[in-house]
């Protein structure tokens, strides 16, 4: 099932993330941390089905989408950048397998984030947030999506690397299992990870040396 919705508003969240706000469908359900297929209300794109996770929170009147867009690809991201107010998007199957099931370290690649912002939310508006810790890794400052609200959100808890840049107060290279272990500690038992497929595998692999067991990995699948 399809549901046609009215994009509310477009802008750019960094220099390749659009935040796109639309229509809510009445139908529409969803959970903290999944995503839908979307596609454009434009001739010759209908059938171009894209998966982009919600990062509003399903009691929002509207639904919220962050979007990294890759414009030398010539697909369905680099059209949206031509998208404004008033046009039309299709959100089609819910789908998803990152949920949150207890205090963790979330470890992100990039736009593998998205998940996590609207779970962060929901922990926020339940006062659960706290001790929950986020490594998000980026090529550069000028990549990370949504830094300020993660500080504000997480403070100390939020470590952000960045693998080809050097700054003050951001490490600097890429993920390792002693970063992980670094931010261990015994009342975080679950570990999420999303990024892309090289990453989070290399990830599982360094959590399995630490002795994480498995049911305790929780991460995406699509």
């Amino acid at each position: 099932m399809s549901n046609l919705v009215k994009i509310k508003k477009i802008e750019h969240l960094t220099h390749d993330v659009l935040r796109i706000v639309t229509e809510k469908p009445e139908s529409l359900n969803y959970q903290p941390g999944q995503a839908a297929d979307i596609s454009l209300n434009k001739e010759g794109w209908e059938q171009e089905l894209r998966a982009f996770t919600f990062v509003s929170l399903p009691g929002d009147d509207y639904v919220e989408f962050n979007i990294k867009v890759y414009p030398s690809h010539n697909g369905v991201t680099n059209q949206l950048l031509s998208l404004s107010a008033g046009n039309e998007l299709f959100i089609h199957d819910v789908f998803g397998d990152i949920a949150y099931k207890g205090k963790g370290i979330f470890i992100a690649g990039g736009a593998g984030i998205t998940p996590f912002i609207a779970i962060m939310k929901d922990l926020e508006k339940q006062n659960k947030l706290g001790g929950n810790k986020l490594i998000f890794a980026n090529k550069t400052k000028a990549d990370i999506i949504r830094e300020d609200d993660f500080r504000k959100l997480l403070g100390n808890n939020f470590i952000n690397i960045l693998s080809d840049e050097t700054r003050e107060g951001y490490s600097h290279g890429f993920v390792t299992a002693d970063l992980i272990k670094g931010q261990m500690n015994s009342d975080l038992n679950y570990f999420y990870i999303c990024g892309p497929d090289p990453m989070m595998e290399a990830i599982e692999k360094q959590l399995v040396t630490l002795g994480v067991s498995q049911e305790f990995i929780v991460r995406e699948g699509f």
